[in-house]
């Protein structure tokens, strides 16, 4: 089963955070952890990384906080999983410097799963941040309750 780290799940949820608010309006990291309850600790590293890979800007400082870097319909999910997910490595083939499966030479399972993996790295570049906040007052009113 293909499945994505805590991590680009984080990310990809720090970003639907953001796209349901006004493209300019800066967010704190301590809102997105209430909203989620997530460690804010953990999303500190996300929200580096995620504006290290240019996805969100960050304002430090007195006032300051986080927003999205672009207008969601020009945020791929498929890039921001492949910025943020540390490996594809899904079976020990996959990673030529650790594999030590005898079979690797002669077997057809790593071509099989390689396929399967562009397949679905495929369907996700389908699809923009702005796909994903198709129902955005009901992620509103879910994840910022008056």
């Amino acid at each position: 089963m293909m499945r994505l780290t805590m991590y680009t799940d984080f990310s990809l949820r720090v970003l639907i955070y953001l796209g349901t608010k006004e493209q300019d309006k800066l967010t704190t990291i301590q809102e997105i952890s209430d909203a989620y309850n997530i460690s804010k600790n953990h999303l500190m590293k996300v929200t580096f990384e995620l504006g290290k890979a240019g996805f969100i800007q960050t304002v430090r400082g007195r006032g300051g906080g986080i927003r999205l870097a672009d207008l969601p319909r020009n945020i791929n999910v498929g890039t921001v999983v492949r910025k943020m997910e540390d490996d594809f490595h899904i079976v020990e083939c996959f990673d030529s410097e650790h594999n030590r499966c005898p079979i690797s030479p002669v077997c057809g399972l790593r071509g099989v799963l390689g396929k399967a993996l562009h397949a679905y790295l495929a369907v996700l570049d389908e699809y923009t941040l702005e796909d994903l906040l198709f129902n955005k007052e009901g992620l509103r009113e879910i994840l910022q309750p008056t």
